[in-house]
């Protein structure tokens, strides 16, 4: 059975399906509850469905980089970066930065 704050959020979806907030809120309690494959299903869905939202790139990135692919992940971090810095968001692109300095620091 899934927790309250879950299906309080689907909830929500089923008035707004398309909402990238409600969306990415479902994707991080999926991985507080490590079901990684539901959460990544939304990411994918965030990623091409509202390439803007900014907040998706580092929970996605981090996740696909502990499921060992770097190079996705690198990927992932970059277009993050790229958008972060067009939506004129410092900290989250600061944030983005760092994962990505973590992930190549980590290969050598």
């Amino acid at each position: 059975m899934e927790n309250s704050r879950i299906e309080q959020i689907k909830t929500f979806l089923n008035d707004s399906p398309d909402d990238a907030f409600l969306n990415y809120a479902l994707a991080i309690e999926y991985l507080g509850l490590n079901e990684t494959s539901k959460a990544k299903e939304i990411f994918e869905k965030l990623v091409t469905n509202h390439p803007s939202y900014s907040a998706t790139y580092y929970h996605y990135g981090k996740l696909i980089q502990n499921g060992g692919e770097k190079d996705i992940a690198k990927d992932i971090f970059e277009r993050g970066i790229k958008i972060a810095v067009e939506n004129k968001e410092t900290h989250a692109a600061a944030e983005l930065r760092t994962a990505l300095n973590e992930l190549l620091y980590d290969e050598d």
